[in-house]
């Protein structure tokens, strides 16, 4: 039997699939967030940095700013990011100084992931914050919709 959270991850999880799909609509690798305190939609992103010409412009980068601003402040505290891949360094480190308090990502990154697959860069203990991380979560649909992507882009080249 799923336990309350394991069944709030994966609702919220799914969520941020759907959001994925609009970064590949748009030519974006299909990546998805979503920024949730107690139980309720925050913010809500997907990968955009072709689209903003911006390369910072990571669903959850684009999540956190949105955040900031629904919540007016910077510190998003006792709040949950749902993203469909693990985080890259550059957005654990937005995540950290953002005081995220839990990442729940589905697709593990093996080459740049920071959440425990090549770095682990929120649960460093040489940080003044460390944030609770739970990966693998809906996995397996959200790892085929990267892989999904990427064979439709390799077949166009």
């Amino acid at each position: 039997m799923l336990t309350d959270t394991r069944l709030h991850d994966e609702f919220w999880m799914r969520h941020a699939l759907q959001l994925a799909d609009n970064a590949a609509a748009q030519g974006e690798i299909p990546v998805g967030a979503v920024l949730v305190q107690q139980n309720q939609l925050i913010a809500e992103a997907w990968n955009r940095p072709i689209q903003l010409l911006d390369p910072t412009a990571h669903a959850e980068i684009v999540a956190i700013r949105a955040g900031a601003q629904a919540l007016q402040n910077y510190r998003l505290l006792e709040t949950t990011l749902y993203v469909t891949l693990e985080p890259c360094v550059m957005c654990a480190a937005a995540l950290l100084h953002a005081r995220v308090k839990r990442v729940v990502f589905g697709a593990y990154d093996p080459k740049a992931g920071a959440a425990g697959s090549r770095f682990d860069v929120l649960r460093d203990t040489r940080h003044n914050h460390q944030v609770d991380c739970v990966g693998g979560v809906l996995t397996e649909e959200c790892g085929e919709q990267l892989r999904q992507f990427f064979q439709e882009k390799r077949e166009f080249v």
